[in-house]
C-alpha cells in the first residue's frame, strides 16, 4: 500500500464512509476509489485532489519518511522494533496513534515497551506508557 492509498483508506474509515460513500462525495467512481485505496500507480491527479479536499488536503511534495499510515495498517497492537532518528532503539507495542488535530494526520504514536508491557496489561495506566514523535522514527519492523 502506499502513502496515498493508506492515507485515503485511513481518512475515509475516520470519517465511517464507505467507498461508494466516498466516491459520491468527492465526484468521482467507485472504480477509482477502489484503485486509489489498492495503490494504483497511475492515476489522475486532478481526481486524486477532488477526493483529498474532502480531507482538507492536496497533493505537495514534502519530504520523505516513513508512512504514518503505514504503521497504523500494518504495525498497530503488534510487538515490534523501533529505531529512532538519533539510533535509539525500542521494543514494545503502539497502542494509539496521536492526531494532528490542526493538520488532521498522525504526529505520534502512544507506545507501550516491553519491559511495561505485562503491567500495561494488568492496568492500563498512561504512566506505563511514552509517546513517540512519528517524525522521529527512522524505521520500524515487527518482531
Amino acid at each position: 500500500m502506499s502513502n496515498l492509498s493508506s492515507f485515503i483508506k485511513y481518512q475515509r474509515k475516520k470519517l465511517k464512509l464507505t467507498q461508494e460513500e466516498l466516491a459520491a462525495k468527492a465526484g468521482v467512481g467507485i472504480r477509482f476509489i477502489r484503485e486509489l485505496e489498492q495503490g494504483k500507480e497511475t492515476m489522475q491527479l486532478d481526481k486524486v485532489n477532488q477526493v483529498l479536499a474532502l480531507f482538507g488536503f492536496n497533493l505537495s511534495p514534502n519530504k520523505q519518511q516513513i508512512d504514518a499510515y503505514d504503521i497504523f495498517w500494518n504495525y498497530f497492537n503488534k510487538s515490534i522494533k523501533i529505531t529512532l532518528t538519533n539510533r535509539i532503539v525500542k521494543y514494545g507495542v503502539i497502542i494509539k496513534e496521536i492526531t494532528d488535530k490542526k493538520e488532521n494526520k498522525i504526529s505520534a504514536w502512544q507506545f507501550v515497551p516491553n519491559n511495561n508491557a505485562i503491567k500495561y496489561q494488568q492496568k492500563s495506566d498512561e504512566n506505563l506508557t511514552e509517546i513517540i514523535s512519528h517524525s522521529d522514527i527512522q524505521t520500524i519492523e515487527a518482531q
